[in-house]
This record gives structure tokens, C-alpha cells and sequence, in this order.
């Protein structure tokens, strides 16, 4: 055996999975794909898909992924896949072993253990995966083989570039890299659409191949590089203008040439129509890298929104919890919960139900504890994180997400009706005083109790604080003051040709004295309606840079030496 020791052997013959994981967009595996992975001891994944099929990977899984420096093949040439043990819990790694990826899921499948491995596109149309298929039926190890979507499929899908019209359009198939001259012949006869698999700087070549075998020069054609990911772009061009085309885009010459990309060509095609077909590449945050300054729980569900409108989110914690520091308030508080020493319990944040919850668990509680109290809600996350809980929300704001929402609805104390006048409010350490003065003059006697305190998060990395202050970021959330002063505090200034976008008027306020513009802002305190309205301020600058001819940048694709002036209003 190698330095490199697989999870332990089960039965004599184990069991390989060959996965599709698609052209790149991790949305696009299937939930049987998802299941496999999710039952695997051994991931054996080619580099370019490893980020897509890792996260559905269990704990403890032995990873393998092939090298990505093509100079390491042994075999120059032969396209045959070899393999690098990176990352395993369960695996002893000493130097790193580089194998013939066939040779290695035999190895592993012979130990009984679940492997699966994964290929871009569909794994029916990878010349490597047979190969390994039939050395497992040769040697009676069982398989199976979970279909992906083929990148030849999905790529021009995400470019907005249908391959069929209505009367049926005969659509080929060509890998220009191992085409041979009767391939050309044959595809270059046809009127049909030909889908054509190769490299940035090969393209120019495929297309000369096309019109050598017979098709027009003016035959459109659409070229997409990182095809169903937020780094697509796609440029319509004819048979014999796309060399011309890639070198005014100033893609080419350049050191990626090498990357692969999927042509389209076809008068039938639709290229003629990829303005109104683009779906993808038309998203209003379409490429944005926006940063998200927010602890790593309340930025998940506004990560997600921002990526459905094509943004890459960028989480950067600025704020820390941690316990009180005189843990004794909340432990009487609870145990008052308990007593029936309260009639309401009020959560502000998640953090909040969080830290009653943790102090519960310490105690041997759960959610029956609130049995006969109500219970209120500041806003719909925190309500989902009581529902998590296992508690129902009494009162949620029926207008604005806020405390002051919270007090419009709440009902004023009523000695007939409330047998108890006393709120339990458990919040920050910084929280502001509006919800307890409006509480008592309504009425209610409140325990202000401090649940938890904000404290500024460790600093990001060095290559984020230099995006931040280097122009790096194209729009950054800012989701409340103390977010605009951490961040500020912990990584530096973002740049002034980032997009600054501030959930409210106070916020605004200390962006702005930290010098800072403001370009958006929330028509309400949610962070949801803040995403919003970031995306419509993306789509108005699409929608001017077309109206006027230009082509549609990010914020932070800006002319060298260009600067963003503060506002002085």
C-alpha cells in the first residue's frame, strides 16, 4: 500500500457511482446525485467539478480530485485523468499520490467501499468514464451511472441559445478536439446546428474547419466561456468574424486561451435572437461579487436571494456573538419563564432566540416552557427561527420588520384581561431603547435582560481586506451602523467605486461619516427589501449602459484611474 491509506474495507466488492455533475452550476445536480454523494467514502472528482459535488459530501469522506496542472500528467497527451488525494478525515495522507483514476476507484470499489465518481457534463459522454465502467463489468464490481446534464446542452441553455426551432433543426455534436477530417466533412454538409466543444484559442481554428467543409462565413455563431456559472460570457459573431470578434473583446491573445468553451453555429441557431433569449447573463446583479457584513447565520437566506439575481455573495462576519458576561440575569429570567413571573416574551433577533434556546438546552428545557406565555417576534426570520424552535409566534409586525412595528401592533396592558404585567426581553448588549420605553408606555413592566453581546468579528483574510479597499468588490450591504464601523474597523474603507447599499436612513448616516456614498437604499428596514433594492439598481444600469450603446460592466470593471466621487448632498 502507498502513504495513502483509504476509510476502512467493508465487503470484498464495493459499489461505484458514475456521477454527472454538470457543466458548473451547482443548482444543476440531481437530488439522485445529491443522495450519492451524501452516502460516499470515497470522492473521486475531476478538478474542475470538485467545488460543485464536495458540499453534498459527508463528513469524513476521502476526497480525490485530478491534478490541474496538465505539466504533472506523466503521459502528456493521452487525456487520461490522474488523480491527487487532497483532503480526507478518514484518509492517512503522506506525500501526495498521483494514480490513474481508474486504478484508484478499482482500489477503492475491491475495499467495499460506496465511491463515487464524478465527471462534468454527463458521464455517458466521457470516453474516461466508460473506460472505467468496463474495467469495473471485467472485474464484477457493480455500478451505476446517475446522468448529468451535458455541458454541451446546458451551456448553451444559460447562453439564451436554443438548438432546435420549431420545424426540428437536425442538431450535431463535435468535440473539435479529437474531430478528425470526416467529422468537419460531415458537419460542414449539413444545414443543421453544430454544437462545438473546444478551447478559447481554438475556436477561431474550429470555424475556419467549418467553412473549409462547406459552411457560409456569415453562418452566426455565439461562443460562451464558463457557461451556466456567474463568470459566463458569451459573444455573437459569424463563422468568419470571430477571431475578430474574441480580439476586440480582448479576450484573445491571452494566458487562459486554453479555457474550454461551447460554440453554437446555425442559421437556425437562434443567435439572431440571444438579446431576448439571454436569461441568464441578463440578471440585474449578473457577476456582482457583493459583500455581505453580517454574522454567518443572518447572511445565509440573504446570500441565497442575492445569487437568484446572479450576484456572487461574499460573507464576511463583522460582528461576533458571545455569552453575557454576567451569565446570572438570564439564568434568573429563565428560570421566571418557568414560574409564570412573565406574560410576554419579546425576541428581537435571531441571536435572541438563539441565546434562550442554548440556555434551555443547559437547563433540560424545550419548547413546552412556553407553554401559557405569549410570545412575540420582531420580524419573518426571527419568527422562523421560534418556529425552529418549536414555537409559534403570537405577534409579528403586520407593517414594518422593526421595533417600532413590534409596539404599533402591540396591545396596551390591560389589568382585567393580563393577569401578569411583565415582558421578558431578551436582546444585545447595544440594543436600543425604543422597544422597552414604548413597552412601558403601554403599560408593561419589562425585564430588560442582556442576552448576549455584539462584539467586532476577527479581521477577513488578507486578499479580502485588499478587495475591500482595492475595488476588488462590485456593491457591499450594509445592514446597520454598528456593520458600517466593524467593517470599516476590521478589513478598511471599501472602495469608492463600490456600490454602497445601506438597509435604512441611520445607517446611511454612518456610512456617510465614514465617508462613504450611499447608492442604495431599502424603501424599509428589511434586509430582503435591501437585496431588492440593490437589484434594481443593477437592472437600471444595465438597462442605461444599453439604451446608450455601452457595454454592460460591473461596478468594479472600471477604467483604470477612474474615481467615484462622494456625494456632497
Amino acid at each position: 500500500m502507498s502513504p495513502t491509506t483509504l476509510p476502512a474495507a467493508g465487503p470484498e466488492h464495493g459499489h461505484v457511482t458514475f456521477l454527472g455533475a454538470g457543466p458548473g452550476d451547482p443548482g444543476l445536480l440531481t437530488l439522485r446525485a445529491v443522495e450519492a454523494l451524501a452516502n460516499a467514502d470515497v470522492l473521486v472528482a475531476e478538478h474542475e467539478v470538485l467545488d460543485v459535488v464536495r458540499t453534498h459530501a459527508r463528513q469524513g469522506v476521502a476526497v480525490v480530485h485530478t491534478d490541474a496542472d496538465p505539466s504533472s500528467d506523466p503521459v502528456p497527451g493521452t487525456g487520461t485523468p490522474q488523480l491527487t488525494v487532497v483532503d480526507s478525515t478518514s484518509t492517512t495522507v503522506g506525500a501526495p499520490a498521483v494514480r490513474d483514476a481508474a486504478h484508484l476507484v478499482m482500489e477503492a470499489a475491491r475495499g467495499g467501499r460506496r465511491v463515487v465518481r464524478a465527471v462534468s457534463g454527463d458521464p455517458g459522454l466521457d470516453t474516461d468514464a466508460a473506460a472505467e465502467m468496463l474495467a469495473c463489468a471485467a472485474a464484477g464490481v457493480p455500478f451505476e451511472v446517475v446522468p448529468g446534464i451535458a455541458t454541451a446542452v446546458g451551456v448553451p441553455a444559460y447562453a439564451g441559445v436554443p438548438l432546435r426551432d420549431a420545424e426540428g433543426t437536425d442538431v450535431r455534436f463535435v468535440d473539435a478536439r479529437t474531430a478528425s477530417d470526416r467529422c468537419w466533412t460531415e458537419v460542414g454538409a449539413s444545414d443543421g446546428t453544430v454544437v462545438v466543444s473546444t478551447t478559447l484559442d481554438s475556436v477561431a481554428a474550429a470555424a475556419g474547419e467549418l467553412v473549409s467543409a462547406g459552411r457560409k462565413p456569415d453562418t452566426p455563431m455565439t461562443v460562451t466561456v464558463a457557461g451556466t456559472t456567474t463568470r459566463q460570457r458569451t459573444w455573437s459573431a459569424t463563422l468568419g468574424t470571430v477571431a475578430q470578434t474574441l480580439k476586440q473583446a480582448k479576450v484573445l491573445p491571452s494566458p487562459d486561451g486554453g479555457r474550454p468553451v461551447i460554440a453554437v453555429v446555425g442559421e437556425r441557431s437562434a443567435a439572431a435572437q440571444r438579446d431576448q433569449l439571454s436569461w441568464f447573463e441578463s440578471k440585474p446583479l449578473f457577476g456582482w461579487k457583493v459583500l455581505v457584513p453580517r454574522t454567518k447565520e443572518q447572511a445565509a437566506s440573504l446570500s441565497d436571494q442575492l445569487r437568484s439575481y446572479g450576484a456572487v455573495p461574499h460573507e464576511v462576519p463583522t460582528i461576533a456573538v458571545e455569552p453575557p458576561r454576567t451569565p446570572q440575569q438570564m439564568e434568573r429570567a429563565v428560570k421566571g419563564l418557568v414560574t409564570g413571573r412573565y406574560e410576554w416574551i419579546a425576541f428581537t433577533s435571531v441571536n435572541a432566540v438563539k441565546a434562550v434556546r442554548e440556555k434551555f438546552e443547559e437547563y433540560g428545557l424545550d419548547a413546552r416552557a412556553f407553554a401559557g406565555i405569549k410570545v412575540a417576534a420582531v420580524g419573518d426570520q426571527t419568527a422562523k427561527a421560534l418556529i425552529a424552535f418549536g414555537v409559534k409566534p403570537d405577534l409579528v409586525p403586520s407593517g414594518e420588520q422593526s421595533a417600532a412595528g413590534l409596539l404599533e401592533d402591540w396591545p396596551p396592558y390591560d389589568p382585567v384581561f393580563d393577569p401578569i404585567d411583565r415582558v421578558f426581553l431578551p436582546r444585545a448588549d447595544i440594543a436600543t431603547e425604543t422597544l422597552v420605553a414604548g413597552l412601558i408606555e403601554l403599560g408593561w413592566e419589562v425585564d430588560d435582560v442582556t442576552a448576549y453581546r455584539t462584539v467586532r468579528a476577527s479581521p477577513p483574510p488578507a486578499e479580502t481586506r485588499e478587495a475591500i479597499k482595492g475595488g476588488g468588490f462590485d456593491a457591499v450591504l450594509f445592514t446597520s451602523s454598528s456593520t458600517v464601523r466593524n467593517l470599516v474597523g476590521i478589513a478598511g474603507k471599501p472602495h469608492n467605486v463600490t456600490v454602497i447599499a445601506c438597509i435604512g436612513p441611520a445607517t446611511a448616516k454612518t456610512a456617510e461619516e465614514h465617508g462613504l456614498r450611499v447608492d442604495v437604499m431599502a424603501p424599509e428596514p428589511s434586509v430582503h427589501k435591501l437585496a431588492e433594492a440593490l437589484a434594481e439598481f443593477g437592472a437600471k444600469r444595465r438597462a442605461a449602459a444599453l439604451e446608450a450603446g455601452d457595454p454592460v460592466t460591473r461596478p468594479s470593471e472600471r477604467r483604470p484611474g477612474a474615481r467615484r466621487r462622494r456625494s456632497t448632498t
